[in-house]
């Protein structure tokens, strides 16, 4: 079983069954969120068990879909596409396991004081 939290702790999480490879969102809105590109998983809501959720704040960030982020520590935490039933997960936030990048997307609006590494699909 995968297990996350924030950095505070304050927001702790755990994941029934397989999540997708990462993929790293380059878009203006995920880099400025999170202060660089944002890479996720995701799992079926369903499957995010949420163990602690005291500091956990859910905000628009679109017309179409919403965030999450820790309210004391500001980690970003969660992404969800409005009727999707999926849940996107920072790769930051897991605690163990072995996740892989399998997709960069966005990628004409990724900065300009970084390169993607070669090797990974590109969309």
């Amino acid at each position: 079983m995968h297990k996350g939290s924030c950095l505070c702790g304050g927001v702790k999480f755990e994941i029934k069954g397989e999540v997708r490879e990462v993929v790293a969102c380059h878009c203006s809105q995920c880099r400025k969120i999170s202060g660089h590109f944002w890479a996720a998983t995701q799992v079926d809501t369903e499957n995010l068990i949420l163990k602690s959720d005291e500091t956990l704040s859910w905000f628009r960030s679109s017309g179409t879909a919403r965030r999450a982020f820790c309210d004391h520590c500001g980690s970003t935490l969660f992404w969800q596409q409005d009727g999707e039933g999926k849940t996107s997960i920072s790769a930051g936030a897991f605690d163990e396991g072995e996740l892989k990048t399998s997709k960069h997307i966005y990628v004409k609006d990724k900065g300009q004081y970084y390169d993607i590494e070669p090797g990974v699909e590109q969309l």
